[in-house]
């Protein structure tokens, strides 16, 4: 069993990769919130009631929600690696549990042009029993931590989408396991309480999905960005 299931993950951060350690800070979650919430424009149809013996709403779906986690917790002393260059070595130190809240408020206050500083996303591991095409995992019972996402299972393709995906262009993939990307976006807010009869401090983070402008350094392209 892992010891952290949620993580913030700094832009220096490996994607995809095999590595939950490096340029990252793991988190004790206590409870994890998901809110996703539809944005439609809707407008009542004058004289509807008229037809059909009651009112008609108009609604025009344009693709468009907005999403956000909250995640509530606690810090205590712990590892965090960093690495600040590909080719460098990576460093091993071990925080008290204020310098890792002052880690993370600092983080927060930086821009998408600090990698090592900036956090661009949050990662929150759950046991999945079905795959990415619809397969029962094996053996019976059998479970694949992946993180929580939006993505849907299947291939993409206008006309020769699969499964869940069917009509859809170019979706994102759907997570294969622990290492695979989490959720793109930044910290609305982070709050944390320090209280002198205890050794940790609790914290609540708001976290909102986006595309983030501008991200990497600043020579990063709109392309690389959307990538």
């Amino acid at each position: 069993m892992p010891d952290h299931y949620v993580f913030l993950k700094l832009g220096a951060g490996s994607a995809n990769g095999n590595d939950l350690t490096t340029n990252i800070i793991p988190l004790k979650a206590t409870s994890v919130d998901i809110s996703t919430t539809k944005t439609i424009p809707s407008i009542d149809v004058p004289l509807g009631g008229i037809l059909q013996g009651e009112s008609v709403t108009a609604a025009l779906d344009l693709g468009m929600a907005s999403k956000t986690v909250s995640v509530n917790g606690y810090i205590l002393e712990d590892t965090i690696v960093k690495k600040f260059s590909d080719d460098a070595a990576s460093i091993s130190r071990t925080f008290t549990a204020i310098e890792i809240a002052q880690l993370i408020h600092s983080s927060i206050d930086s821009t998408g042009l600090q990698p090592y500083q900036a956090i661009n996303e949050l990662v929150f591991l759950y046991d999945s029993k079905v795959d990415s095409s619809y397969t029962q995992r094996t053996p019976t019972g059998a479970t694949q931590l992946i993180p929580f996402t939006f993505a849907s299972r299947g291939e993409g393709g206008l006309t020769t989408g699969t499964l869940d995906n069917q009509g859809v262009v170019k979706p994102n993939s759907f997570p294969t396991n622990e290492y695979s990307n989490g959720l793109k976006g930044f910290v609305r807010s982070f709050n944390s309480t320090i209280d002198s009869t205890t050794i940790d401090i609790s914290f609540s983070l708001s976290f909102e999905i986006a595309t983030v402008f501008p991200s990497g350094n600043i020579l990063t392209t709109i392309e690389e960005a959307l990538e």
